[in-house]
């Protein structure tokens, strides 16, 4: 394992931006790993991280439909555990979705990824602008202060793994955050915290000797060009934190 990243960025169907600029993604994370002389490969999906993930010590993801199947997520696992770390972004708390009768939005389908990620994508109300607030001080959150405006897409995602995972970034929705869809899709709302109100955006846990890192901000679009949260400083200097952190892990 040496000191370099893979980076998944892409849709599905294969070549499809899925409602997302990947390309515009893509070019902002491997900028920002080079930064940090962090050279890189690149993938549209899953279907080769058996080959990549050995020659590498970070796989940042962001997709929106690609996820890795039952055979590839046990290859992520096996490499977490022997200290691999893992960025994921955005969609990659999602995967496959499912319709659902007399409703517009899609229930997403939990697969064995999403157990290995840490947190599963429920639904989100529209775009909207929201203050996150930062839990306790880590190395992830250097700099970024207790609290932060972005505007982007509200998740709501389900934590899989409560007790080992350190939960960095948080939102209280308010009045915007209001999505009845959630109910009718799962039932219940498994987004939301003990509070009643708080839902988790980024966090860490341990995998064996890696770890796997998750942020749910990053929604961009071209057409109509939208960039968002890639524009926001807080954003982009979680990303720097997050590559440092995970690149000066012993692997």
């Amino acid at each position: 394992m040496t000191n370099r990243a893979h980076v998944i960025t892409g849709g599905f169907p294969p070549g499809s931006p899925a409602g997302h600029d990947h390309d515009h993604a893509r070019l902002r994370l491997l900028t920002l790993l080079a930064e940090q002389d962090i050279p890189a490969s690149v993938g549209n999906d899953f279907s080769d991280v058996g080959k990549w993930l050995p020659l590498s010590r970070l796989l940042v993801t962001y997709v929106a439909g690609p996820y890795p199947d039952a055979g590839q997520s046990a290859v992520i696992q096996s490499w977490l555990e022997g200290g691999g770390h893992w960025l994921g972004l955005h969609g990659t708390s999602g995967g496959r979705a499912e319709r659902v009768e007399g409703i517009r939005n899609r229930r997403t389908v939990k697969t064995e990824h999403h157990v290995v990620l840490g947190s599963f994508f429920l639904t989100h109300p529209p775009l909207c602008r929201f203050q996150v607030d930062v839990v306790g001080e880590h190395p992830i959150t250097r700099g970024i202060g207790s609290s932060f405006l972005i505007e982007d897409e509200p998740y709501f995602i389900e934590l899989q793994h409560p007790a080992d995972t350190r939960i960095l970034l948080t939102a209280d929705y308010g009045a915007d955050g209001a999505w009845p869809a959630v109910e009718t899709l799962y039932g219940r709302d498994t987004s939301l915290q003990a509070d009643g109100k708080t839902r988790v955006l980024g966090y860490t846990r341990p995998v064996g000797a890696g770890a796997v890192t998750y942020f749910a901000f990053g929604h961009c679009t071209n057409p109509p060009v939208y960039r968002g949260p890639w524009e926001n400083p807080a954003f982009t200097q979680l990303l720097r934190n997050a590559i440092a952190f995970a690149t000066a892990t012993p692997g």
